[in-house]
């Protein structure tokens, strides 16, 4: 008998539901309480680091191709677009010390 190449279905599969893509969106975002508030986190990879940035913590820069941290507020009073809006990218160091 010949073996089919198709993948298979897992349970769940094609029962009309829709997968869950916030994780794959989103990289790995989650949210951080710090003394200041709750905060959105997503952790950038070296390889997805393409531009250089300034870290709000120290100052200095973070170079292309380096891993980082990019922060926002998850409880800002003036709403989830204005909290994005004001994203700032952390060395990460910097960020866990915060």
């Amino acid at each position: 008998m010949p073996r089919s190449n198709r993948p298979r279905r897992s349970r769940g599969e094609g029962d009309g539901e829709r997968p869950d893509l916030s994780r794959s969106l989103f990289g790995g975002l989650q949210p951080h309480a710090k003394r200041d508030g709750l905060w959105n986190v997503q952790s950038i990879a070296a390889s997805s680091a393409v531009k250089p940035y300034v870290c709000p913590g120290c100052g200095l820069g973070i170079a292309p191709g380096v891993a980082h941290v990019v922060a926002w507020r998850a409880d800002g009073l003036m709403g989830e677009a204005d909290d994005v809006a004001a994203r700032r990218h952390w060395h990460n160091h910097c960020w866990k010390i915060k």
